[in-house]
Order: structure tokens, then C-alpha cells, then sequence
């Protein structure tokens, strides 16, 4: 009888960590499918509310600015409040501000809305990575949860563009942010009845020095980046942008190190696997959300294909981040991160690089053996790195540098779109500007490629 007991147990525990890996991942699957849709719809979206390549970056970006400044503090409000408090929170925020987005009127309402988004969806990534390292403490079956997390949320990579395409050509653009809704809603249930709280740090104090120095510093230069070719780079107000990033980075830095409780200890850099990793997330997201930004555009302004196609010509760069996670998760729970990691950048710079070859009159053999190999490169690379950093700390630290780790990546993230639309904006033609953005994005794929080998991994 204690037996029989004892093997139900076993399997109720077994449902309940699969609910709770579903519902954690759902959140996440939710926040990466309105940044994919989003990217198929942005022609749409200037048709109707105008706004030229600086007003479709403000639409990227207003979401990522925000998402990688709140990152690092909604890190500590997980471990002050509650990891599964805080990811609630932000799964309704996310619902309510997606609702009204499908209602907007002006490109400045939707870029305000977006920075709301930005704003729930910082809540639930450093949150969900809590809520998994406490629900799956030993380091090999937290790589295996994490590939899986991983996978699902590759899932709305590959499903972003081709849904968010159809429902732009069926819908209008309106219709991508009600996805969010049965999605939030699905998410909220499964997290209440399967995910258990984390211990709360009810002493820790809020770092709000670091916040503030952090968006504005985050926020000027992103400023500065999108609105060069607008007011002149050798302009007072682009050089005042710079100043303030610089003044920002400079202040975030002195209140980290003096204060009591900073969002970011400065002393996590000091093991080389994390510093190395701050820097290689950045580098991904620069890659990723760069080529998805460029080549969208490409695709509908110079081939001529509508958002439904469109997003079919970007499968093949989705669909290796559904199932390959799980492969290197698993492979991370044997080998390690730095070679999956080293192979993701590599296989990525390669991807980008072959996309430099083509034009309008090219054949699609090259690009979508290009988009594989960019496919396959991040989605070695992402779970490896996450695995990597996470596992490099104590537990009691997964917080802080989860939320480091991610809002370095949406820092890239931010950059990515940043610097190709420049480039794009200011090239003498559409094709000249993607050449290039694509031949700065491989040097940077190369550049993580190097810094995985020689520092992830390593011993101190």
C-alpha cells in the first residue's frame, strides 16, 4: 500500500513540475510571440499610423528599452516579494496593456503602450528563471528544464512571423496584440494552482539610484542610436544623448558599488563565467533582433511578399529554436555550455554572412540555408548560455543575475535595432544599408564566438 502510495506521489509530483514548467514557459512563449508578430507588422503598422524607419524602431524599441532597464529591478522584486508574486503581476499587466494596444489611434499611443508591455514582461523573465532554479535545484535536470523552456518558447520564434502574418493580412495589425490575451490568461491559472512561492527577502531594500541611472542610460543611448540621421550626429541634442548615457553608466556603476542592496552586485564579475556571459547575451540579441528587424522589410518592401509570406520565408529560422533547445540541453548537461555556445555563434555568423549575398533577383536556396544556419546558431546558444551563467552562482543569487543575464540581452536586443536601422537609415539605398548591418552583425557573431571558447566555462 505505501508503495503504491509512494509511486502516485511520484507521478502527481512529476505532473505538478510539468504544469509548473507549461505555465512558466507560457508566460515567456507569450512575451517572444509579440515581439516576432510584431516584427511582420510593422509595414502595417506605418501604412496606417505613419512614421518612417525611425517611428518603426520606437515601436521595436519603446518594448525593449524598458524591458532590459526593469529587468535587473524586477530581479530583486522577485526576491523581496516573491518570484511567483511578481510573475503574476506581470502576466496582468501584459493582458491589460496588450488589450488596449489593439485599440490605439496614433504611433505615439502605441509606443507608450509598447513601454507598458516592456514593462510586464521584464516582470516574468527574471521571475521565471527564479521559479525554475528553485523547482529544479540540481544543475543537470535545471539544463534539461531549461532546453524545454527554452524549446516552447522557440516555439513563438517559429510560430511569430506566420501567425502574426496571417492575422496582419486576414485582420490588420490590431488583431496580433489580442494573441496575448487567452495566452496571459492560460499562463495565470496554470502558475497559481502548480507554482510554489520562493522565500521572501522581506529586509531587502530597492535600488532606486540604480533605476533610474539604468533607464537613462539605456534609454539616451538607444536616443541617440535612432535619431542620429534625424538631428545630426554632430547635433547638441544627440551629443547631449550620449552625454547622459555616459553620465548614466558612470552614476549606475557608483550606486552599485555603494549601495546596500544594488540591483546588480558588482561583485557576481568577478566569476568570469558571468561577465562573459553578460557580454555574450548582448551579443546574441544584437544578432537576432537586428536580422529580425532588416529582413522582414526585405522581404515586403524590395521583394515584394505580404506579411503571411513574408513570415513563411522566415521558418526556416524559427523552426530550429522549437526543438533544438532541447537537444542542447541535454547536451549541456553533459559536456557543459562553452562549446554549444562557441558552435551557436559560430554557426550563426555563418548564417549572416551568406545572407550578404543576396538581393532582390537572388534565389531563396541561399536565404533559407542562411536562416538555418542562424536557426540553429542562437538556439545553441541561448540555453547554454542561460545554463551557464545560472549554474555559476548560488542559488540564493539566481535573482539578481538572471535579471542581469536578461536585461544584457535586451540591452542587445535594443542596440540590434538601434544600430542596423541606422545603418539602414542612413545607406543610399535599402539594399546597400542591409548589406551592411549584416556584415556588422557577422563580426559580432564571430566576436561571441571567441569570447564563449575563452572565458565560458572556464575555472577562475
Amino acid at each position: 500500500m505505501d508503495k503504491a502510495m509512494q509511486i502516485q506521489s511520484g507521478h502527481t509530483g512529476k505532473l505538478s513540475k510539468t504544469m509548473l514548467l507549461l505555465g512558466l514557459s507560457l508566460g515567456y512563449f507569450m512575451v517572444l510571440l509579440d515581439m516576432t508578430v510584431v516584427s511582420v507588422a510593422l509595414p502595417a503598422i506605418r501604412s496606417e499610423l505613419g512614421g518612417g524607419i525611425s517611428g518603426l524602431q520606437w515601436v521595436v524599441n519603446s518594448y525593449t528599452i524598458v524591458f532590459a532597464g526593469f529587468l535587473l529591478s524586477m530581479g530583486a522584486f522577485a526576491d523581496k516579494l516573491g518570484a511567483k508574486r511578481v510573475y503574476l503581476s506581470g502576466l496582468a499587466l501584459f493582458l491589460a496593456a496588450s488589450a488596449i494596444s489593439a485599440v490605439v489611434s496614433s504611433l505615439g499611443m502605441l509606443i507608450g503602450l509598447r513601454a507598458i508591455l516592456g514593462v510586464g514582461g521584464a516582470a516574468l523573465m527574471p521571475a521565471s528563471l527564479t521559479l525554475l532554479a528553485h523547482a529544479y535545484p540540481e544543475p543537470a535536470e535545471r539544463a534539461r528544464a531549461l532546453g524545454i523552456w527554452a524549446a516552447v518558447t522557440g516555439v513563438a520564434m517559429a510560430a511569430g512571423p506566420v501567425v502574426g502574418g496571417l492575422l496582419v493580412d486576414s485582420f490588420g495589425w490590431r488583431s496580433i496584440f489580442l494573441l496575448n490575451i487567452p495566452l496571459a490568461g492560460v499562463s495565470l491559472i496554470m502558475t497559481f494552482l502548480f507554482v510554489t512561492e520562493t522565500e521572501r527577502k522581506s529586509g531587502k531594500s530597492l535600488d532606486m539610484g540604480g533605476q533610474i541611472t539604468a533607464i537613462a542610460a539605456i534609454a539616451s543611448v538607444s536616443f541617440g542610436l535612432m535619431e542620429g540621421e534625424t538631428y545630426g550626429w554632430n547635433s547638441p541634442v544627440i551629443i547631449a544623448a550620449f552625454s547622459v548615457a555616459l553620465s548614466g553608466v558612470i552614476l549606475f556603476l557608483i550606486f552599485e558599488a555603494k549601495g546596500k542592496s544594488p540591483l546588480l552586485p558588482l561583485q557576481l564579475f568577478k566569476n568570469r563565467t558571468v561577465s562573459a556571459g553578460m557580454l555574450a547575451g548582448m551579443a546574441i540579441n544584437i544578432g537576432l533582433s537586428g536580422i529580425l528587424f532588416v529582413l522582414p522589410m526585405f522581404f515586403q518592401q524590395m521583394r515584394g511578399l505580404s506579411a503571411h509570406t513574408a513570415g513563411l520565408a522566415l521558418l526556416p529560422m524559427m523552426i530550429p529554436m522549437a526543438f533544438n533547445p532541447i537537444i542542447t540541453g541535454r547536451i549541456v548537461g553533459r559536456i557543459g555550455a562553452r562549446m554549444p555556445m562557441t558552435l551557436g555563434f559560430s554557426l550563426g555568423g555563418a548564417g549572416t554572412l551568406l545572407q550578404v549575398l543576396t538581393d532582390v533577383n537572388s534565389s531563396y536556396v541561399i536565404t533559407m540555408i542562411g536562416l538555418l544556419l542562424i536557426g540553429f546558431g542562437v538556439s545553441f546558444t541561448i540555453p547554454s548560455l542561460m545554463a551557464a551563467v545560472i549554474s555559476s552562482v548560488p542559488r540564493e543569487l539566481t535573482g539578481a543575475v538572471s535579471g542581469a543575464l536578461n536585461s544584457s540581452r535586451q540591452l542587445g536586443a535594443t542596440l540590434g535595432v538601434a544600430i542596423l536601422g541606422s545603418i539602414l537609415g542612413g545607406s543610399s539605398s535599402f539594399i546597400a544599408g542591409m548589406h551592411m548591418s549584416l556584415i556588422v552583425t557577422t563580426v559580432n557573431m564571430i566576436g561571441g564566438s571567441l569570447l564563449s571558447f575563452v572565458f565560458i566555462g572556464r575555472r577562475q
